[in-house]
């Protein structure tokens, strides 16, 4: 059969790719999105949705998914799946997911090149179906029987998934009995994303983070006992010269206290329509300079006890080198501590040591919208 013929006998599989659907949401980690993570809404928006800092859902509601809503779209992704894979077979490529299969696709349906269902099922097969990212906010807020059951569920019908990750909140990761917590885990969730932000107290009430320092180190530790990878998300600036010391210190204090698998840094950038911007734009938030900021992560870096991986993985972490490299890497899984500790303290410095103009400032960032 010529390339043509086979062409034109994926016609079928082509119509019910444009008919399957299923809810996908914006937002996931940058380590999610490098490993073409599949996509997959167990909850829609955030429970909470009240830091002031924050812009990602504020003009949506919560909305908790029942299970069977989650299981049929599990059931659509599998769909999909598979009558793309039908699509491989019927071109000669032994169920290979390659570009001559997208093309193949798309030359039947243009209009599939903007559909995010078939787009984001054929990136996850094309990068080995491996990883799976629970959205929205914070997936462990659903009742955990419920949580466990959609997860076996899912498991089960796509059984290349070697990796399912999720965000959570640490107040709700307190709230959580151990035993459910690991039920969880056993279902198959294996990492939570956790936005700390800072360990400061009196940070976490003028920012409306809606939990404390000690919430933060009980919900953390319970994650590390329950077995989840847990990646814990720090703000440098979120305090401002204001309180810079102070949200440092007490940063430090707390994942020290929970001892992380990973601890990310994104530097703080005031975003647009939030309370927290307006603080910033009269006056009442001074931003640090780079030079400064780079002072706070000196201070913070310094303190941590800790046996955790620490990442820069996102271009918020923009600080130059000598040579006009970036100063820190930006892979997902960074500088293990304590080996590399030391040796982050000398790339700080040497980012302290040149002149200031050689780093973006945050006002730089603001205007290249790296939010």
């Amino acid at each position: 059969m010529t390339l043509l013929a086979k062409n034109k006998d994926i016609g079928a599989h082509v119509r019910r790719l444009e008919e399957l659907k299923y809810k996908v949401g914006m937002y996931r980690p940058p380590s999610e999105g490098g490993s073409f993570s599949l996509l997959l809404r167990f909850t829609e928006n955030c429970p909470w949705n009240k830091c002031t800092f924050c812009s990602m859902y504020k003009e949506e509601k919560f909305v908790y998914r029942p299970v069977e809503e989650i299981k049929a779209d599990i059931d659509s992704v599998k769909k999909i799946r598979d009558e793309i894979i039908e699509v491989s077979w019927k071109l000669g490529l032994g169920g290979r997911i390659t570009r001559d299969v997208a093309m193949a696709i798309l030359r039947f349906s243009p209009s599939l090149d903007s559909n995010y269902c078939f787009a984001g099922v054929f990136n996850w097969l094309n990068s080995g179906g491996k990883t799976a990212f629970l959205q929205d906010a914070n997936s462990i807020i659903m009742r955990p029987f419920e949580l466990m059951e959609a997860l076996r569920y899912l498991r089960e019908q796509l059984p290349s998934l070697a990796r399912v990750t999720t965000y959570a909140r640490s107040k709700t990761l307190a709230q959580r009995k151990p035993e459910d917590l690991k039920g969880i885990r056993e279902a198959g969730l294996d990492r939570l994303h956790v936005g700390l932000e800072t360990g400061d107290d009196e940070l976490l009430k003028i920012v409306r983070k809606g939990v404390t320092s000690e919430e933060q180190i009980e919900g953390g530790r319970k994650a590390m006992e329950a077995g989840f990878q847990l990646s814990e998300y720090w703000m440098p600036d979120l305090g401002g010269r204001e309180r810079w010391r102070q949200h440092a210190e007490n940063t430090a204090r707390v994942l020290t206290a929970i001892n992380p698998s990973y601890i990310r840094s994104r530097p703080f950038v005031p975003g647009q329509g939030t309370a927290i911007y307006n603080d910033y734009k009269e006056g009442k938030l001074h931003i640090s300079s780079p030079h400064e900021r780079l002072e706070e992560l000196e201070c913070m870096i310094g303190l941590l006890n800790v046996n955790s991986k620490v990442c820069f993985d996102h271009m918020m972490n923009s600080w130059r080198d000598r040579k006009g490299g970036l100063l820190f890497t930006q892979d997902y899984e960074g500088y293990k501590f304590p080996e590399e500790k030391e040796y982050l303290l000398e790339r700080i410095r040497e980012g302290r040591s040149i002149d200031e103009s050689n780093h973006f400032h945050v006002e730089d960032l603001m205007r290249m919208g790296m939010l």
